[in-house]
Protein backbone atom coordinates (compact mmCIF):
# COMPACT_ATOMS: atom_id res chain seq x y z
CA UNK A 1 0.00 0.00 0.00
CA UNK A 2 1.28 3.36 -1.02
CA UNK A 3 1.01 6.44 1.18
CA UNK A 4 -0.85 7.92 -0.74
CA UNK A 5 -3.61 4.81 -0.91
CA UNK A 6 -3.10 5.20 3.01
CA UNK A 7 -3.74 8.92 3.16
CA UNK A 8 -7.52 8.36 1.10
CA UNK A 9 -8.63 6.34 4.20
CA UNK A 10 -9.79 9.19 6.17
CA UNK A 11 -11.17 8.01 9.87
CA UNK A 12 -14.54 8.89 10.26
CA UNK A 13 -17.15 8.38 12.52
CA UNK A 14 -20.60 6.49 13.11
CA UNK A 15 -23.19 7.02 14.84
CA UNK A 16 -26.00 3.77 15.52
CA UNK A 17 -24.98 0.49 14.91
CA UNK A 18 -27.94 -1.47 14.10
CA UNK A 19 -28.43 -3.68 11.37
CA UNK A 20 -27.56 -1.39 8.85
CA UNK A 21 -25.08 0.82 10.73
CA UNK A 22 -23.24 -2.18 11.28
CA UNK A 23 -22.95 -3.29 7.92
CA UNK A 24 -21.86 0.36 7.05
CA UNK A 25 -19.14 0.28 9.25
CA UNK A 26 -17.98 -2.92 8.56
CA UNK A 27 -17.15 -1.85 4.84
CA UNK A 28 -15.10 0.70 6.09
CA UNK A 29 -12.92 -1.01 8.25
CA UNK A 30 -12.72 -3.57 5.15
CA UNK A 31 -11.67 -0.77 3.27
CA UNK A 32 -9.03 0.40 5.82
CA UNK A 33 -10.97 3.17 7.21
CA UNK A 34 -10.23 3.94 10.85
CA UNK A 35 -13.96 3.68 12.53
CA UNK A 36 -14.86 5.51 15.67
CA UNK A 37 -18.46 4.02 16.29
CA UNK A 38 -21.24 4.82 19.14
CA UNK A 39 -24.31 3.18 20.14
CA UNK A 40 -26.71 4.33 22.63
CA UNK A 41 -26.49 0.53 23.76
CA UNK A 42 -22.89 0.13 24.14
CA UNK A 43 -23.04 -3.84 23.76
CA UNK A 44 -24.36 -3.78 20.28
CA UNK A 45 -21.19 -2.38 19.48
CA UNK A 46 -18.77 -4.91 20.78
CA UNK A 47 -18.50 -6.93 17.84
CA UNK A 48 -17.17 -3.99 15.93
CA UNK A 49 -14.79 -3.19 18.43
CA UNK A 50 -13.35 -6.76 17.67
CA UNK A 51 -13.39 -5.79 14.47
CA UNK A 52 -10.97 -2.85 14.28
CA UNK A 53 -12.94 0.05 15.69
CA UNK A 54 -12.82 2.47 18.13
CA UNK A 55 -15.75 2.36 20.55
CA UNK A 56 -16.73 5.93 22.00
CA UNK A 57 -18.10 6.45 25.51
CA UNK A 58 -20.58 9.06 24.21
CA UNK A 59 -22.07 10.23 21.09
CA UNK A 60 -20.05 13.89 21.86
CA UNK A 61 -16.53 12.15 21.91
CA UNK A 62 -17.60 9.56 18.96
CA UNK A 63 -18.14 13.05 16.51
CA UNK A 64 -14.63 15.12 18.37
CA UNK A 65 -12.76 11.53 17.12
CA UNK A 66 -13.37 12.70 13.49
CA UNK A 67 -14.33 15.22 10.73
CA UNK A 68 -16.57 13.19 9.04
CA UNK A 69 -19.77 12.04 11.15
CA UNK A 70 -22.09 9.59 9.94
CA UNK A 71 -25.26 9.36 11.79
CA UNK A 72 -27.65 6.11 11.06
CA UNK A 73 -30.11 6.20 13.80
CA UNK A 74 -33.93 5.35 14.24
CA UNK A 75 -35.41 8.61 13.32
CA UNK A 76 -34.14 11.95 12.93
CA UNK A 77 -35.50 12.59 16.99
CA UNK A 78 -32.65 10.80 17.70
CA UNK A 79 -30.03 12.06 15.38
CA UNK A 80 -30.77 15.29 17.53
CA UNK A 81 -30.32 13.44 20.67
CA UNK A 82 -27.59 12.11 19.91
CA UNK A 83 -25.94 15.39 18.48
CA UNK A 84 -27.20 17.56 21.72
CA UNK A 85 -24.01 18.55 22.89
CA UNK A 86 -21.85 17.53 20.29
CA UNK A 87 -19.41 20.30 19.13
CA UNK A 88 -20.23 20.36 15.42
CA UNK A 89 -18.50 22.97 14.55
CA UNK A 90 -16.13 22.16 11.33
CA UNK A 91 -17.17 18.69 11.13
CA UNK A 92 -18.68 16.95 7.61
CA UNK A 93 -22.38 15.72 9.37
CA UNK A 94 -23.43 12.88 6.79
CA UNK A 95 -27.29 11.61 7.90
CA UNK A 96 -28.43 8.74 6.28
CA UNK A 97 -31.38 8.57 8.93
CA UNK A 98 -34.64 7.17 7.29
CA UNK A 99 -36.81 10.62 7.09
CA UNK A 100 -38.98 13.17 5.34
CA UNK A 101 -38.06 15.60 3.16
CA UNK A 102 -38.76 18.31 5.90
CA UNK A 103 -36.76 16.82 8.31
CA UNK A 104 -33.95 16.37 5.97
CA UNK A 105 -34.19 20.32 5.17
CA UNK A 106 -34.69 21.50 8.69
CA UNK A 107 -31.50 19.17 9.79
CA UNK A 108 -29.37 20.91 7.37
CA UNK A 109 -30.09 24.07 8.68
CA UNK A 110 -30.11 22.86 11.94
CA UNK A 111 -26.36 21.32 11.37
CA UNK A 112 -25.45 24.80 9.45
CA UNK A 113 -25.96 26.81 12.55
CA UNK A 114 -23.67 24.73 14.73
CA UNK A 115 -21.03 25.58 11.88
CA UNK A 116 -21.12 22.25 9.88
CA UNK A 117 -21.61 21.34 6.29
CA UNK A 118 -24.35 18.90 5.66
CA UNK A 119 -25.55 15.99 3.72
CA UNK A 120 -28.97 13.96 4.25
CA UNK A 121 -28.48 10.12 2.28
CA UNK A 122 -31.69 7.88 1.52
CA UNK A 123 -29.93 4.20 1.47
CA UNK A 124 -31.25 2.19 -1.25
CA UNK A 125 -30.49 -1.24 -0.10
CA UNK A 126 -31.09 -3.49 2.64
CA UNK A 127 -28.11 -4.23 4.74
CA UNK A 128 -26.62 -7.44 3.16
CA UNK A 129 -26.92 -5.46 0.10
CA UNK A 130 -23.55 -3.21 1.68
CA UNK A 131 -20.25 -3.41 0.96
CA UNK A 132 -21.14 -5.69 -1.68
CA UNK A 133 -20.29 -4.31 -5.37
CA UNK A 134 -22.47 -6.26 -7.62
CA UNK A 135 -25.16 -5.91 -5.35
CA UNK A 136 -26.83 -2.73 -7.38
CA UNK A 137 -27.17 -0.99 -3.52
CA UNK A 138 -26.94 2.79 -3.41
CA UNK A 139 -27.46 5.96 -1.77
CA UNK A 140 -29.10 9.49 -2.62
CA UNK A 141 -27.48 12.10 -1.47
CA UNK A 142 -28.77 15.59 -0.80
CA UNK A 143 -27.03 19.21 0.22
CA UNK A 144 -23.70 20.69 0.43
CA UNK A 145 -22.07 20.03 -3.15
CA UNK A 146 -18.88 20.43 -1.36
CA UNK A 147 -19.03 18.29 1.02
CA UNK A 148 -19.78 15.46 -1.34
CA UNK A 149 -17.58 16.32 -3.77
CA UNK A 150 -14.88 16.10 -0.99
CA UNK A 151 -15.73 12.74 0.69
CA UNK A 152 -17.30 11.17 -2.30
CA UNK A 153 -14.60 8.14 -2.77
CA UNK A 154 -15.36 7.57 1.27
CA UNK A 155 -19.09 7.33 0.91
CA UNK A 156 -18.65 5.27 -2.20
CA UNK A 157 -17.04 2.26 0.08
CA UNK A 158 -20.41 1.09 1.34
CA UNK A 159 -23.10 1.77 -1.39
CA UNK A 160 -22.93 3.55 -4.89
CA UNK A 161 -23.88 7.33 -4.84
CA UNK A 162 -26.38 9.60 -6.32
CA UNK A 163 -26.36 12.66 -5.70
CA UNK A 164 -29.37 14.19 -6.51
CA UNK A 165 -29.47 18.28 -5.34
CA UNK A 166 -28.54 20.52 -3.12
CA UNK A 167 -31.82 20.80 -1.82
CA UNK A 168 -31.19 18.80 0.98
CA UNK A 169 -34.85 17.64 1.21
CA UNK A 170 -34.02 15.95 -2.17
CA UNK A 171 -32.00 12.52 -0.82
CA UNK A 172 -35.39 11.32 1.69
CA UNK A 173 -37.73 12.71 -1.49
CA UNK A 174 -36.53 10.39 -3.91
CA UNK A 175 -35.88 7.66 -1.46
CA UNK A 176 -39.35 8.24 -0.31
CA UNK A 177 -40.85 8.20 -4.07
CA UNK A 178 -38.93 4.88 -4.82
CA UNK A 179 -40.35 3.10 -2.20
CA UNK A 180 -43.89 4.54 -2.37
CA UNK A 181 -44.11 2.98 -5.99
CA UNK A 182 -42.20 -0.31 -4.08
CA UNK A 183 -45.27 -0.43 -1.97
CA UNK A 184 -48.14 -0.13 -4.14
CA UNK A 185 -46.19 -3.17 -6.28
CA UNK A 186 -46.33 -5.42 -2.98
CA UNK A 187 -49.90 -4.51 -2.44
CA UNK A 188 -50.73 -5.47 -5.90
CA UNK A 189 -48.59 -8.77 -5.34
CA UNK A 190 -50.63 -9.42 -2.49
CA UNK A 191 -53.73 -8.90 -3.73
CA UNK A 192 -52.87 -11.19 -6.89
CA UNK A 193 -51.68 -13.44 -4.50
CA UNK A 194 -54.98 -13.67 -2.46
CA UNK A 195 -57.04 -14.05 -6.10
CA UNK A 196 -55.64 -17.48 -6.59
CA UNK A 197 -55.09 -18.87 -3.12
CA UNK A 198 -58.23 -20.92 -3.19
CA UNK A 199 -57.50 -22.25 -5.98
CA UNK A 200 -55.40 -25.52 -7.36
CA UNK A 201 -52.66 -22.84 -8.54
CA UNK A 202 -49.29 -23.27 -6.80
CA UNK A 203 -47.80 -19.80 -5.72
CA UNK A 204 -44.65 -20.88 -6.91
CA UNK A 205 -45.94 -21.62 -10.32
CA UNK A 206 -47.29 -18.30 -10.59
CA UNK A 207 -44.08 -16.36 -9.10
CA UNK A 208 -42.83 -16.39 -12.23
CA UNK A 209 -45.76 -14.92 -14.76
CA UNK A 210 -45.98 -11.88 -12.03
CA UNK A 211 -42.03 -11.28 -12.12
CA UNK A 212 -42.13 -11.22 -15.57
CA UNK A 213 -45.39 -9.60 -16.07
CA UNK A 214 -44.61 -6.69 -13.41
CA UNK A 215 -40.82 -6.04 -15.12
CA UNK A 216 -42.65 -5.82 -18.44
CA UNK A 217 -45.04 -3.18 -17.33
CA UNK A 218 -42.39 -0.68 -14.90
CA UNK A 219 -40.91 0.54 -18.44
CA UNK A 220 -44.77 3.01 -18.74
CA UNK A 221 -42.85 4.90 -16.32
CA UNK A 222 -40.96 6.80 -18.87
CA UNK A 223 -43.64 7.08 -20.80
CA UNK A 224 -45.79 8.77 -17.51
CA UNK A 225 -42.85 10.79 -16.83
CA UNK A 226 -42.58 12.33 -20.89
CA UNK A 227 -46.53 12.85 -19.94
CA UNK A 228 -46.07 14.42 -17.03
CA UNK A 229 -43.40 16.74 -18.14
CA UNK A 230 -45.33 17.68 -21.48
CA UNK A 231 -48.51 18.50 -19.73
CA UNK A 232 -49.97 16.27 -22.51
CA UNK A 233 -51.97 13.13 -20.97
CA UNK A 234 -53.01 12.08 -24.31
CA UNK A 235 -49.29 11.42 -25.63
CA UNK A 236 -48.65 7.86 -26.96
CA UNK A 237 -51.88 6.57 -25.54
CA UNK A 238 -51.88 2.65 -26.28
CA UNK A 239 -55.06 2.01 -23.26
CA UNK A 240 -57.03 5.45 -22.79
CA UNK A 241 -58.74 5.84 -18.97
CA UNK A 242 -62.30 5.12 -20.18
CA UNK A 243 -61.01 1.72 -21.32
CA UNK A 244 -59.04 0.71 -18.34
CA UNK A 245 -61.79 2.29 -15.89
CA UNK A 246 -64.30 0.10 -17.91
CA UNK A 247 -61.84 -3.22 -17.30
CA UNK A 248 -61.80 -2.20 -13.13
CA UNK A 249 -64.75 -3.61 -13.39
CA UNK A 250 -63.49 -6.99 -14.22
CA UNK A 251 -60.52 -6.79 -11.57
CA UNK A 252 -63.32 -5.96 -8.84
CA UNK A 253 -66.18 -8.16 -10.00
CA UNK A 254 -63.50 -11.02 -10.05
CA UNK A 255 -62.32 -10.03 -6.39
CA UNK A 256 -65.66 -10.39 -5.02
CA UNK A 257 -66.52 -13.87 -6.74
CA UNK A 258 -63.19 -14.98 -5.44
CA UNK A 259 -63.58 -13.71 -2.02
CA UNK A 260 -61.23 -11.32 -1.87
CA UNK A 261 -61.44 -7.60 -0.47
CA UNK A 262 -60.84 -5.05 -2.87
CA UNK A 263 -58.99 -3.13 -0.57
CA UNK A 264 -55.93 -2.94 -2.27
CA UNK A 265 -57.31 -1.71 -5.45
CA UNK A 266 -60.28 0.30 -4.70
CA UNK A 267 -58.11 3.43 -4.07
CA UNK A 268 -56.80 4.02 -7.21
CA UNK A 269 -59.97 2.39 -9.12
CA UNK A 270 -61.71 5.54 -7.39
CA UNK A 271 -59.11 7.69 -8.73
CA UNK A 272 -59.45 6.86 -12.45
CA UNK A 273 -62.92 7.25 -12.22
CA UNK A 274 -62.63 10.40 -10.60
CA UNK A 275 -60.66 11.92 -13.22
CA UNK A 276 -62.52 10.03 -15.81
CA UNK A 277 -65.46 12.00 -14.57
CA UNK A 278 -63.43 15.15 -15.11
CA UNK A 279 -63.50 14.09 -19.07
CA UNK A 280 -60.54 12.55 -19.57
CA UNK A 281 -61.75 9.64 -21.25
CA UNK A 282 -59.35 9.57 -23.97
CA UNK A 283 -56.23 10.50 -22.25
CA UNK A 284 -53.49 8.22 -20.41
CA UNK A 285 -54.01 7.17 -17.35
CA UNK A 286 -51.32 9.03 -16.03
CA UNK A 287 -53.47 12.40 -15.98
CA UNK A 288 -54.85 11.36 -12.13
CA UNK A 289 -52.08 12.63 -11.19
CA UNK A 290 -53.71 15.78 -11.11
CA UNK A 291 -55.39 14.86 -8.52
CA UNK A 292 -53.12 13.36 -6.08
CA UNK A 293 -51.61 16.90 -6.36
CA UNK A 294 -52.96 19.06 -2.94
CA UNK A 295 -51.10 21.73 -3.54
CA UNK A 296 -52.85 22.75 -6.86
CA UNK A 297 -56.73 23.93 -6.70
CA UNK A 298 -58.88 21.84 -9.10
CA UNK A 299 -58.94 25.73 -11.11
CA UNK A 300 -55.19 25.39 -11.94
CA UNK A 301 -55.39 21.43 -13.01
CA UNK A 302 -55.62 21.40 -17.12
Amino acid sequence: MTDKTRDVRIPLTVLGTGAMGTALVRAWLAAGHPVTVWNRTPARAEALAAQGATVAASAAEAVSASRLVIACLLDDTSVGAALDGADLAGRDLVNLTTGTPAEGRARAAWATARGARFLDGGIMAVPPMIGDADSGGYVFYSGSPELFEEHRDTLAVPAGTRYVGGDAGFAALHDVALLSAMSGMFAGIVHAFALIGPEDIAPKDFAPLLVSWLGAMTGSANKAADQIESGDYGKGVVSNLAMQVAGNATLLRTAEEQGVSPELLTPYTALMERWLAEGHGAEDTTGAVELLNLRRSAADRP
